[in-house]
């Protein structure tokens, strides 16, 4: 085992135990990844101003999301197909968020399902959810994650259509994956992974296979998940999720300022600064260029978080300095799960954590709440 210092590592390590396609649908991102890989590089133009002599015992990075006590402003992004990079991945990540103190974020095209991960967790988790043409499927699984205690509902809007993202197409992915001879190949190097697939039940999408009528496996699901996602998603849906959900509700997708005006008026709890991860419109702004402008304009008028990036704690100081209340990692703690399971998810929340509390330190903040623009160069952060 190499010793693992930080989010690298374990994207190394995932990358060598992850079969191709599903390592490759985790990390790449839409036409030319042009925004994809334009949301980490933004972070490293931003620079911090050392502080020295200042008291530095006693720091804490303890805040809140959506009025939840997190042991860092981090939560676990909603990631498809998290099973797939680890038998059981999304209880495994779960499990990890919980004992450190963050919000897990369950995808609804996710392996395991709303009540696997409740009957695995004690802590309540959040549910995001796509919306689809079914609209009595969504009002169930809507029904469903009210039943299962989730602390929050995490709605994304920028997938309505599907981004095209050439690797999926080359690699075959599908439901089910095709089983071409270079995936057979390639699947004959990674016996430890197809070990754990062995030893579990959890292979399809646990919240679509038999709660959708015609949908009783993953050979019929393929055709029903094409035809589903909405192109007619509008704000007035975004009202009608919020009444039925009637708890915390987080809209995700926000990379206009316009967009976060109607994001406040709808009432929701929070938005998210997301580009879905560079997958959706690649040419379009990194979330942390983005970030400053919408937090300008909104920020007092409702909870701001970011996602798109995010591969160290210096990257979650950064975002906090620049107005976000939270952010949420997807493909760092998706490579340590590839790389180590649930060990590997602790692990990448120990690296993020241990670089968010030293750095704050060396720029002389002592509590992740007194973190403001000013720990900042100027001229060096985006506006």
């Amino acid at each position: 085992m190499p010793v693992i210092t930080h989010i690298e590592d374990l994207r190394v390590l995932a990358k060598k135990r992850v079969p191709r396609m599903f390592y490759d649908y985790a990390d790449s991102g839409s036409w030319t990844e042009s925004t994809y890989r334009a949301n980490e590089h933004d972070f490293q133009a931003i620079k911090l101003r050392q502080r020295v002599a200042v008291d530095m015992e006693g720091r804490s990075t303890a805040s809140t999301m959506v009025g939840v006590p997190v042991a860092m402003p981090v939560a676990i992004a909603p990631t498809g197909l998290t099973g797939m990079q680890h038998a059981d991945g999304e209880i495994l990540a779960a499990r990890a968020a919980e004992r450190f103190g963050i919000p897990f974020t369950l995808s609804t095209m996710s392996i395991c399902s709303i009540e696997d991960v409740a009957a695995h967790t004690k802590a309540p988790f959040w549910f995001q959810l796509y919306v689809m043409r079914d609209r009595d499927f969504i009002e169930r699984l809507i029904d469903r994650a009210k039943a299962a205690g989730c602390g929050a509902l995490v709605l994304t809007l920028d997938l309505q259509i599907l981004g095209q993202r050439h690797k999926d197409l080359k690699n075959g992915l599908s439901a089910p994956p095709k089983l071409t001879l270079p995936n057979l190949l390639n699947l004959a190097t990674k016996p430890r992974w197809c070990l754990g697939m062995l030893g579990t039940k959890r292979r399809g999408f646990g919240n679509i296979v038999g709660h959708v009528r015609g949908v009783a496996d993953m050979s019929s699901l393929g055709a029903w998940t094409a035809q589903q996602f909405d192109p007619r998603l509008n704000w007035n849906d975004v009202e009608w999720i919020k009444k039925r959900w009637g708890g915390k509700l987080i809209l995700k997708g926000i990379q206009d300022v316009e967009d976060a005006r109607l994001a406040v008026e709808s009432g929701a709890d929070a938005l998210v600064v997301s580009n879905h991860g560079g997958r959706q419109l690649d040419g379009a702004e990194s979330s942390i260029r983005a970030l400053p402008a919408i937090t300008a304009e909104v920020g007092s008028r409702i909870e701001v978080h970011m996602d798109g990036g995010i591969r160290s704690g210096q990257d979650v100081l950064k975002a906090v300095a620049l107005g976000a209340r939270g952010t949420y990692i997807g493909r760092a703690f998706l490579y340590g799960l590839g790389a180590m399971g649930e060990a590997g998810v602790t692990k990448a929340l120990e690296i993020i954590h241990k670089e968010l509390d030293l750095t704050m330190a060396f720029c002389g903040r002592k509590r992740i709440a007194d973190v403001g623009p000013d720990i900042l160069l100027p001229g060096t952060a985006p506006r």
